[in-house]
């Protein structure tokens, strides 16, 4: 089957696609656009023509094609039911989806490059506040997450729900890496942490990795 994955090494979004397609054993050739290069690729009337977002992944086979990566998330679980990502549980399921929305909706988006560069762009936010915003949003959203995964009743186990990787845990690596890259003290966030640590010894998290990309620089 010919799938495709427009995809950029340190997209955060892309990232988690990256890790649920290697967790379901299953391929797609990369098409990198770089966010950053000559203005933005993603911005090229030629990508506006497959996502008029101009936003990273898209993920296409046989003819379809979706953007936004909950989106694909979702699809990939729907159509490649083995190694599950979502509990067999009504309740369960919304509470792994719960734990993904908060990095998805609630952290991410504060933080992603079109977002910064508006700030020190247009709005002419100097660095070091821009910094400040950044560590200050995603350190509100671990806090939650860290209590909702200590919470008595929470279900996390090895990972964020249980004992093994869920669409949680796909948008957790992610924002950890980017946390990381910007410097975030995660000391307050053991759990996180741990989590993470867990899921980097398995190899679908370790070939999803920005630094194992083809386009990594």
């Amino acid at each position: 089957m010919d799938r495709i994955l427009y995809t950029y090494f340190r997209s955060s979004a892309a990232y988690r696609v990256r890790i649920a397609l290697h967790l379901k054993g299953l391929t797609a050739t990369q098409i990198p656009v770089h966010l950053v290069r000559d203005g933005g690729e993603q911005l090229k009337p030629e990508y506006k023509a497959i996502n008029p977002q101009g936003l990273v992944p898209v993920f296409g086979e046989d003819g379809m094609r979706v953007s936004q990566s909950l989106a694909i998330l979702e699809y990939l679980e729907e159509q490649y039911p083995g190694t599950p990502l979502l509990p067999a549980n009504a309740a369960d399921r919304a509470r792994v989806r719960q734990l993904a929305l908060v990095v998805a909706c609630e952290i991410h988006p504060l933080n992603n490059l079109r977002v910064l560069k508006y700030l020190s762009g247009t709005l002419g936010v100097p660095e070091a506040a821009k910094n400040d915003w950044i560590k200050h949003w995603i350190a509100e959203g671990f806090a939650a997450l860290e209590t909702e995964l200590t919470a008595a009743g929470s279900g996390a186990g090895q990972f964020c729900f249980g004992d093994t990787p869920t669409l949680a845990d796909c948008c957790l690596v992610p924002q950890i890496f980017n946390a990381r890259r910007f410097e975030v003290d995660l000391s307050p966030y053991p759990t996180l942490v741990a989590i993470d640590a867990r899921c980097q010894a398995l190899p679908a998290f370790q070939q999803a990795h920005p630094a194992q990309q083809p386009d990594a620089q």
